[in-house]
């Protein structure tokens, strides 16, 4: 034990010392938390519309209003024929195209019916549908409010009025879902990448040598190397946790302890990845650049910018060995439910599998000569 106190001491000097790394450390995960929490987003906002209007009557102004009158719209202008609003959705201008038919109102007076047509931007497909279910609930809330007005004892003995309720997230506040996840990129890019590099950095610069010839035992090596970076790591989700709260209004609902010692875990599974990385390359370049290739597949299939259940079933398989979708599962529902530990006790256990099995290959890998 003696020994990993005197490894870990030469770590915390060797790390404090470079000034330049110190800022990486603590203040650059801080920006990006604040940047990526209002950017990463799937929600769909200022969508810009053009109408093509060949009624001019009361009531396609009404619904020209209804699509004004909403946040999630920008009303950029009236084109005078649909070839001149597909122009602006050809340049990038506009999002969409509401175009009213001639004798719009007349037809809804007469026949009951009238038609409308949407033309939505589809490049994005995912942004293209969410877009196309904004126009068509404004459509569906305007149609209900000329039935009230034609028919106005139509709708006062409906059989089922629906109010919703959201749990955890009743506001449906989109940064609320994300900063857990994010707070979880954050920690794992910053201890991964520290851990990748350090072992190398001891090649690199040949003091690896000097460490080899003492009788330090592997495991003993592996755990001073290991432990500094832990206590960085959580000391950035400690400050993490602080900003969610202080910046976001996202108290952890659950219990703080529960939270740092499944972190604890998490973190020991994460660096024990980059030691063994560093165990198989030879410069800091090349672990950057292995370090990288996992954490972008990690972050991609983690769940946190597409739900893991609607990915094909072998990458839900294959998941299985990502510790990054198993974290933001249990970070989330921690923060935001007060989920207790048996509500993620299968989730834990494959986590610390997962981090005993990692643990255990880095030390082997490790080659002392002596």
């Amino acid at each position: 034990m003696r020994t990993i106190l005197f490894i870990i001491q030469k770590e915390f000097i060797q790390i404090f010392r470079d000034k330049a790394m110190l800022p990486i450390i603590f203040i650059v995960p801080i920006f990006q938390l604040l940047i990526l929490s209002y950017t990463a987003t799937f929600e769909i906002k200022n969508i810009n519309f053009v109408v093509v209007d060949h009624d001019k009557s009361i009531l396609s102004s009404q619904l020209k209003s209804k699509f004004t009158g909403s946040s999630f719209y920008n009303f950029i202008g009236e084109a005078i024929d649909y070839k001149t609003a597909e122009e602006t959705l050809r340049m990038g201008t506009a999002d969409q195209i509401i175009v009213i038919e001639p004798d719009f109102e007349r037809s809804l007076q007469l026949e009951k019916r009238g038609k409308i047509q949407v033309i939505t931007n589809g490049i994005n497909g995912s942004a293209a549908s969410l877009m196309g279910a904004y126009a068509t609930l404004i459509i569906s809330d305007f149609n209900k409010e000329i039935i009230i007005d034609e028919f106005p004892l139509a709708n006062v003995n409906l059989p089922i009025n629906t109010h919703p309720s959201f749990w955890y997230n009743p506001e449906l506040n989109y940064i609320t879902f994300m900063v857990p996840g994010i707070l979880v990129l954050l920690v794992t890019i910053i201890g991964m990448f520290l851990s990748s590099m350090n072992l190398v950095k001891e090649k690199e610069i040949g003091t690896i040598e000097q460490i080899n010839v003492t009788p330090i035992k592997k495991y003993q090596f592996i755990a001073g190397k290991l432990i500094p970076f832990w206590v960085i790591a959580n000391i950035d989700l400690a400050i993490g946790l602080i900003l969610a709260y202080l910046v976001f209004n996202i108290p952890v609902i659950g219990s703080v302890a529960l939270l740092f010692g499944v972190a604890s875990v998490y973190l020991i599974a994460v660096l024990s990845l980059g030691l063994f990385i560093s165990t198989m390359t030879n410069t800091m370049q090349q672990a950057m650049f292995i370090s990288w290739f996992f954490l972008v597949i990690f972050i991609l299939m983690s769940g946190l910018f597409t739900p893991i259940e609607s990915m094909p079933n072998w990458a839900q398989i294959l998941n299985y060995i990502n510790p990054l979708a198993y974290f933001i599962k249990i970070n989330r529902m921690i923060m935001l439910k007060g989920s207790g530990f048996m509500d993620f006790q299968r989730e834990f256990y494959l986590l610390l599998t997962y981090a005993i099995a990692v643990l255990s290959l880095s030390i082997m890998r490790y080659r002392k000569t002596s």
